[in-house]
């Protein structure tokens, strides 16, 4: 990523008659269907997409119902048409925060179109998906794409396939699972059930949120019987549009999605705080996210109300994973770093060529790479144990130069298995520092 700023170009016209296509998807030239590759990043999809004809990359949530730009850092203009200044709120414990409404905008995913897009520009810096991600990240798209489209997700594959609902035909799958779709506010929620520590079969309905990377929240305000184990810690979540998300991660007994059954998945109860702007609808319970979604092939059909569902072999009975070490890292733009590199040449020493010498030459490149830098440490985590600070720059994991890493790898390696040695070289004020703890299992 680069961390030069976006010009954002505004243009408003002042025009009382608007003649254009309404605001939704369409596939050109009556094709029946579009694919479009996907990078899977932490459990969450990221697709290319262009506004106004700039070219950008958006996280593709079906947690919410609307399109929505930010984190604008690459060295071009993309154009905004007929703005207006609005509030928008969303999870986090802060307050509402200021947003560009625009309307007239052409959106476009390889050949899938919409001429007459709504867009929501948040012009707060603050929210910055890019540095939790470590790839560029300027935007997300959501509900507003589905609800035009049945939508095929392989998560093994790494494609995204829209079809057009008109000729689209289901196939004879022995093996799969189709379940009613309800919406609420415009977004997704499937029935299902969990079973709490104390044994007991709860029925919740759940947001899908293929935006979220863990599997399961649930909200302890909506059901006298979702009730947080002694087996917790208390973890930062996430950010949302209006802040920082913290509440208890835990393991439910089970999470069951019609005849499909997790056992002991990793749950998260938010603050009441942090999802305020949920706090009082009690007619959904929670969300499950991409970390439960990743393990099936997924096909919305929003047109028709179905949700269907197949076992996916690459990541079904994979382990819930959790950040074991206490540090939440992000990207911070990029630092200069020496590389040594070795080069070697061959010289004869006798015209038989039965002898060679070979010569060892050191070469030193300087070059700009990555630099992760620590964002929080948990309370009685095994980081703040060790001395860990927030703002320590991470150099090297276990010998190895961070930047060789993408920042998915490094939290792979941060949520392995308990005991594992964990090496760390950091740069605070200048200084190297060299820290090691053991990860430590919080459940």
């Amino acid at each position: 990523m680069t961390a030069k700023k976006l010009t954002v170009c505004v243009f408003i016209f002042f025009i009382t008659t608007i003649t254009v296509a309404q605001d939704s998807f369409k596939i050109l030239q009556n094709k029946k269907s579009v694919t479009v590759p996907f990078k899977l990043v932490n459990n969450l999809m990221v697709i290319p997409l262009e506004i106004n004809g700039k070219k950008l990359s958006f996280l593709v949530d079906t947690g919410i119902d609307k399109t929505v730009l930010f984190n604008l850092k690459i060295s071009d203009s993309v154009r905004l048409n007929y703005i207006e200044e609005i509030q928008m709120r969303g999870l986090g414990e802060g307050n509402a925060i200021q947003a560009l409404k625009s309307r007239g905008n052409l959106v476009r995913i390889k050949d899938v179109i919409s001429v007459n897009h709504m867009i929501y520009m948040i012009t707060d810096n603050l929210f910055d998906l890019s540095a939790k991600m470590g790839i560029d990240v300027n935007g997300i798209i959501g509900g507003d794409l589905f609800k035009d489209f049945v939508v095929r997700i392989n998560y093994a594959s790494k494609k995204i396939t829209f079809y057009n609902p008109e000729t689209y035909v289901y196939k004879k799958c022995n093996n799969c699972l189709t379940l009613p779709l309800e919406f609420l506010n415009k977004k997704p929620l499937l029935n299902a059930e969990v079973e709490n520590h104390l044994g007991n079969l709860i029925d919740v309905k759940l947001l899908i949120d293929s935006g979220g990377g863990d599997a399961l929240w649930l909200f302890k305000n909506t059901h006298p019987e979702l009730i947080v184990s002694d087996r917790y810690f208390e973890d930062y979540l996430g950010k949302g549009l209006s802040g920082n998300i913290y509440g208890k991660r835990s393991i439910i007994n089970k999470l069951k999605i019609g005849d499909f059954v997790f056992k002991n998945a990793s749950v998260s109860y938010p603050d009441s705080t942090s999802i305020i702007s949920v706090h009082d609808d009690i007619s959904r319970n929670g969300t499950v996210g991409a970390e439960i979604l990743k393990r099936f092939h997924v096909i919305f059909d929003y047109p028709n109300n179905k949700l269907t569902l197949k076992k996916n072999s690459t990541y079904f009975n994979a382990p819930f994973l959790y950040n074991k070490s206490g540090i939440e890292l992000i990207y911070n733009g990029e630092m200069l770093v020496q590389e040594k590199k070795s080069r070697f040449r061959e010289y004869e020493i006798d015209s038989n060529k039965k002898s060679l010498l070979t010569e060892v030459m050191l070469v030193y490149n300087v070059a700009y790479r990555p630099r992760y830098e620590i964002s929080h440490i948990r309370k009685a985590s095994p980081a703040l144990f060790a001395g860990l600070l927030v703002g320590d720059v991470i150099l090297e994991i276990n010998g190895r130069p961070a930047y060789e890493k993408e920042l998915q790898e490094i939290i792979h390696i941060l949520s392995g298995n308990e005991n594992k040695k964990i090496k760390l070289l950091v740069e605070r004020n200048g200084v190297e520092l060299k820290y090691e703890f053991q990860l430590k299992n919080m459940l």
